[in-house]
């Protein structure tokens, strides 16, 4: 019996500000995929493997973005030449890559102690990060931060129960930052 070696095609990617590439890819290869075995960024989780758990969410910034992609369902090459962030690009680092400061997404999960296992936990930070900076371009009436921050984080799976603390942890962030909220009108 004999096997057909997998199609592979160049492909160069844009992550954390860093270009990778050009590198053959299996055409078939899920970008989670690319991001363990060829980069070493495995902050990045693997879950279901159906985009249903999200944990393995990145951020691609486009014309369309920043927006969410799960990375699990979504082939590597479909990322050739776009902008991706994973977790490992949120914190600030020093020249030898040591963590100097957390970003404020991480900071506030940190301080309300938002995650159990963790596992969940870098798709959560990508969520709150494409909220936080959607809002900051279009900031919410007060009155809907609540159900924005559902909109964002219902998607998003946890199986510790840690709904609460990361919903906490966004809304502190999303009221204390300015900008992000505005008042509704008010009549005479």
């Amino acid at each position: 019996m004999s096997t057909t070696p997998a199609r592979t095609g160049s492909l160069t990617l844009h992550i954390n500000g860093r270009s990778h590439g050009p590198v053959d890819i299996p055409e078939d290869m899920m970008l989670v995929d690319v991001l363990h075995e060829y980069l070493g960024l495995t902050g990045t989780r693997f879950g279901c493997g159906q985009g249903v758990c999200r944990a393995c969410t990145v951020i691609v910034d486009d014309e369309q973005g920043p927006r969410e992609v799960r990375s699990c369902i979504t082939g590597a090459h479909y990322f050739d030449g776009k902008r991706i962030r994973t977790v490992e690009g949120h914190a600030k680092l020093d020249a030898s890559g040591a963590i100097t400061e957390l970003s404020p997404v991480q900071q506030a999960f940190l301080d309300h102690f938002s995650f159990q296992c963790g596992y969940c936990t870098p798709g959560f930070v990508n969520a709150a990060t494409v909220l936080i900076e959607r809002l900051q371009k279009t900031p919410v009436e007060r009155q809907q931060v609540e159900a924005t921050i559902s909109e964002a984080l219902a998607p998003h799976l946890c199986r510790c129960t840690g709904y609460v603390r990361y919903y906490q942890a966004v809304k502190e962030l999303v009221l204390k930052t300015p900008g992000l909220v505005r008042d509704g009108e008010r009549t005479p």
